[in-house]
This record gives structure tokens, sequence and C-alpha cells, in this order.
């Protein structure tokens, strides 16, 4: 995603308008309607996963290895304009759907992204939450973007919309931010998998227990700040990468053993002693005169 400012325009009531440059790739596009307004929009992805990218090579050779889509059949390659959609109804047997028949059964919701009702942003479950974007106004839907934009940041409510793209449609819940408006796709409910949803069972703790878990909460708690965190394993994949090309040897990364808790009171009361330690110091206050 490429770099994102945002504009102030008079007449909006100060708050501030998403804009993206050319670089960032439209997701989606259409109309956003609330009631009976209803303007002009487009999606960026707001996020993307990073990691180290690897190709496949024949070993004996080190060249490139091509996926090649093969038919069973006729036993030889196929060229990707000889391909269709096909739905398997039976063993072997297929109902084929050309890309022309799904565009014309596309909901409404492929242009239009209506708000169904608007909630409040405790009750979105974060299990829900699938895919964020950005939402950003042409340049003629200023006024009735940023005005959604303060009715929302001044009384709360998140929106729940739906949207289609990418070969589903989806529910979404749009929030505002001090930079404007972001919609996440959230899973429908029958996606989850509550089979394998966490049931803790109930177990008698002392009142000292609960203390020193709370106290070693409180040691730990900080701000949140995106800045500081980092992915380490990306990092050291760089670094064998770089260590290979200049044939250095790899240095192994030792995995830490965690010992089993036997008194979980003197666990505590080292977990605390510890982030006690791993905190910075704290500046003197200077003395007024």
């Amino acid at each position: 995603l490429s770099r994102r400012v945002s504009h102030f325009k008079p007449g909006n009531g100060g708050m501030p308008i998403a804009r993206f440059s050319a670089m960032a790739a439209t997701v989606w596009k259409g109309f956003l309607s609330f009631g009976l307004v209803s303007f002009p929009v487009r999606l960026f992805a707001a996020a993307r996963s990073e990691k180290v990218h690897f190709h496949l090579l024949h070993r004996p050779d080190l060249s490139r290895v091509k996926e090649v889509w093969y038919c069973a059949e006729e036993d030889k390659p196929v060229d990707r304009k000889d391909m269709v959609k096909g739905y398997e109804s039976g063993k072997g047997e297929y109902v084929v759907v050309e890309d022309d028949e799904l565009k014309r059964i596309a909901p409404p919701t492929a242009t239009s992204m209506e708000i169904l009702q608007f909630v409040r942003d405790k009750e979105v479950d974060p299990v829900f939450l699938e895919t964020s974007y950005y939402v950003s106004p042409e340049e003629a839907a200023n006024k009735p973007y940023t005005l959604l934009l303060a009715a929302m940041s001044q009384t709360g409510f998140y929106a729940i919309a739906k949207v289609t793209m990418h070969g589903r449609e989806h529910v979404a819940v749009i929030r505002p931010t001090p930079e404007g408006l972001v919609l996440h796709t959230l899973y429908y409910e029958d996606e989850l998998h509550k089979t394998s949803a966490v049931r803790a069972t109930k177990s008698q703790f002392s009142a000292k227990e609960l203390d020193l878990a709370k106290s070693l909460i409180a040691s730990l708690a900080a701000p949140f700040k995106p800045s500081q965190f980092h992915d380490q394993y990306r990092e050291n994949v760089e670094h064998l990468i770089e260590q290979k090309q200049k044939g250095h040897k790899i240095t192994t990364i030792k995995q830490p053993r965690k010992a089993k808790v036997v008194d979980i009171v003197e666990a505590l009361q080292r977990s605390l002693q510890e982030s006690f330690k791993k905190q910075p110091a704290k500046k003197k206050a200077r003395k007024v005169a």
C-alpha cells in the first residue's frame, strides 16, 4: 500500500479525508449508501503480510520450476485461455459457469454498498474480523463522506454493511478513525470454528495468586505502539540469505526450554521480579525552586 495522506478541506467540519496516491490499487469501487444519502467511494487494501519469498528450483541445475496446467484426459498441457470454471455436481460431472454469467447474477452490493444498521463498537467480536480496507471518497463526495465520518465519530457507532467483491458477498463493519473510514470484512457465523473454541474449565485459585497475577499484568501494561514490533523470523531468514551469499557459517539459534510450573505463586513472583528488571529506569523529577 502506498503512502496515505490526510487532507483537510474547508467546510468539512475539520474532519480529515483519507487520500491515496495513484500507486494504490483500487480493490472495489462503487457507492456507499446510508438512508437516502449515497456517494462514490473506493476501497484500498489496508495491509498485507510481508515475508521472504522463495522460488522453487530444480536441485541438479538450480533452474526455475514452472507451474503447468495439465489436462488429465488428453495427457497434455493446457493454455490458460482454454480453461473454464466448473462446479462438480457429481463424480466426474461438472456444471460449466462462464465469467460473464457470474457478472450477470451479481447482487446489487457489487456496485452499491448499503449500510444496514449501526452498532456499538463493543458489539463486534474481533473473532469475526477478516480483512481490512481503507474507504476513500471520490473528489465530489467529500461532504457526505466527512459528514458520515463526523457523525459516527461523535456518536461512537460502527456501521454494518454488505459488499460484493472477490467472488463473494461480504458482511462488513465500517468504523471511524482520525484519518477516515476503515472497513473490515467479517466472517459469517457459520464460518467460525466453534468446535475448536477454547473452553476453560473452572479451577480454584487463592486470593494471593489472583493479586500476583493482577500485579504482573499491571507491570506489563503499556500503550500499544505497532512500530515497536517486528518479524524476527523474517529478519533471521534475510540474515541467513546474506550469510550464505558471503559463504559464512550458519549459526543455529537456540530455542528456549520452558520448565513446568510447579508452584504458581513462586512462578508469578519471579515473573513479577523479571518484569521490573526489564522496565527502563524512571527519570527523577526535577525539584522546582
